[in-house]
């Protein structure tokens, strides 16, 4: 039996690139939801995202990469190999996206302006609502990870995938373009190129030097650069640093005194079930993706147990999410590339180790004041390029309208938060027609996508029924605001109450959750008349539309 090489040189270019995955998402979240002015702009303080919600979300990627560490061994005693690369775990890149903007801040509103909390028991109230989030999404991935192949027959490859790669394609890679990296051309511009070279065309670097390492380094150092520059050149080449002392270290405070009753906690589930079904969709994005993830790992020559990894990155959410984190765990899709790599499991246990360590003792805020987001977040461009090809490539030919399909929605939504970012909606302003219609397509837009893309590919493939219950699902969820809610922020409840807040305005009060709900039904309604009927058409006649 050869003996296990665990550690290899590839182990470091592995680590730098899963480590600094890691921490753009971290870094990630506090760029959403937090502002120099929170009180002012009801966001988070930074120094309260770094304190509290850190070291929680850390502690997932400790306990998750640990497993996967201890896999990677067993795999290699069993198979007697000695190039045995364990299976990479990170925080998950999409849900990040909803869990900041659509949980978190929403939530923040509800305790500052219905609850009528302080700002700092507006953040807790929040904070609890986004972890009790993540303990559900996560005991939700344990239950269901048996059940992943059966998953993966009930739900369309382009429902999952599509509504995966409109947040990839839209949020994951424009956002951060356009309010970081072309913030900051100078810095941005260096990072993306050796991103593009080093991690989207497979380059090889002089001297071996890992890409993700190359071009957060190249960034960082531009960036500092330019400070001194500037003032001796007379010239701003980027903006001044802001470099506020970090808060002083201290662990995670998940229960003051203010939240130790049953009626802090009510208040606390209650608010978590609306955003539940915002999350369902990325646990099971997640369950499918480590289902291929370990698909992938075995055509690799790696063969590990599928049950055992899903299982991994559940209960890696749920602890994550009693110790106060806010950010699911899955398994990331680039084993095959760390193998190329030379990767074995140095690089998992010093990625466990590395972000523990730094979630446990703080360092994550003097990393957070030293690394510019325009150099750091050109790693999402590659992870929304990298999630948007490999959806394309996962999915059949004849989907591909699905796919495309999926990306309105989130469209409208990208839309209705460059419209707010640039302007701000003004006070006492009324919305128009077409303000509201942005904002029903905008609202669930990532329900709204799985479904619209899961309709259109069971049309694809002459599944009429099949694709009149995606319909009648639409209209349930449409009914109870889940999708297409009219109110700004969006909410979960019953149609007479959304109603009952819509302007009196005919014009507006056609696109209320009965209006979307009957659209659905007509919709369904359609597509089981054309199933009945059944009309044949000939193979010559299936193209005529573009003649």
């Amino acid at each position: 039996m050869a003996r296990y090489r665990w550690a290899r040189w590839g182990d470091l270019n592995a680590f730098f690139g899963l480590m600094l995955d890691n921490l753009t998402v971290m870094i990630l979240l506090a760029a959403l939801i937090t502002s120099p002015q929170p009180e002012q702009d009801k966001k988070f303080s930074r120094d309260f995202v770094l304190t509290q919600m850190i070291p929680g979300t850390a502690l997932g990627v400790l306990v998750g990469d640990l497993i996967y560490t201890w896999m990677a061994f067993r795999l290699a005693r069993r198979s007697g190999r000695d190039d045995v690369t364990a299976m990479p775990l990170g925080l998950d890149t999409p849900s990040t996206f909803a869990v900041g903007p659509l949980v978190l801040l929403p939530a923040l509103q509800t305790g500052l302006s219905q609850r009528h909390l302080s700002h700092q028991e507006a953040m807790v109230f929040s904070w609890h609502v986004g972890a009790v989030l993540l303990v559900w999404v996560g005991l939700f991935k344990t239950i269901v990870a048996p059940l992943g192949a059966a998953v993966r027959r009930w739900v369309p490859r382009a429902g999952l995938l599509g509504s995966l790669a409109a947040i990839a394609l839209v949020l994951i890679a424009f956002l951060p373009l356009w309010q970081h990296i072309a913030a900051i051309p100078v810095v941005g511009m260096a990072s993306l190129v050796v991103i593009l070279v080093a991690l989207v065309a497979h380059r090889r670097l002089p001297g071996g030097v890992p890409g993700a390492l190359a071009a957060a380094g190249l960034g960082v150092g531009i960036y500092w650069l330019s400070q001194w520059l500037g003032p001796w050149c007379g010239w701003p080449i980027a903006p001044p640093a802001e470099t506020p002392p970090p808060a002083a270290w201290q662990l995670p405070e998940l229960l003051p005194a203010f939240a130790q009753n049953w009626a802090w906690w009510e208040a606390v589930f209650q608010e978590a079930l609306k955003y539940l079904p915002i999350m369902l969709p990325f646990a099971l994005a997640t369950i499918v993706g480590g289902i291929d993830c370990t698909e992938s790992a075995a055509a690799a020559g790696d063969h590990y147990n599928t049950r055992t990894i899903l299982l991994t990155e559940g209960v890696a959410s749920v602890l994550a999410g009693l110790a106060g984190g806010v950010i699911q765990n899955t398994p990331y899709i680039g084993h095959p590339a760390y193998k190329a790599m030379g990767g074995r499991a140095a690089y998992t246990l010093g990625t466990a180790v590395f972000i523990g360590l730094a979630g446990l003792f703080g360092w994550f805020a003097w990393i957070f004041l030293w690394l510019p987001e325009a150099a750091l977040f050109t790693i999402l461009v590659f992870i929304g390029l990298e999630i948007t090809a490999q959806s394309y490539q996962a999915t059949p030919n004849r989907h591909m309208p699905a796919l495309a399909l999926a990306v309105l929605p989130a469209l409208a939504y990208l839309v209705l938060v460059g419209l707010k970012g640039l302007a701000g909606p003004p006070a006492g302003a009324a919305v128009s027609p077409a303000g509201l219609a942005l904002r029903t397509l905008a609202n669930g837009f990532i329900i709204t996508s799985l479904l619209w893309a899961s309709v259109l590919a069971a049309i694809l493939d002459g599944r009429m029924f099949q694709a009149a219950i995606y319909m009648l699902v639409a209209a349930g969820c449409s009914l109870f605001g889940i999708i297409h809610s009219p109110l700004d922020p969006a909410v979960i409840a019953l149609p007479q109450q959304v109603v009952g807040q819509m302007p009196p305005e005919p014009a507006l009060r056609c696109q209320s959750p009965y209006h979307w709900t009957a659209a659905y039904l007509i919709g369904a309604g359609l597509l089981i008349l054309l199933a009945l009927c059944r009309p044949q058409t000939s193979p010559s006649d299936k193209h005529d539309f573009l003649s």
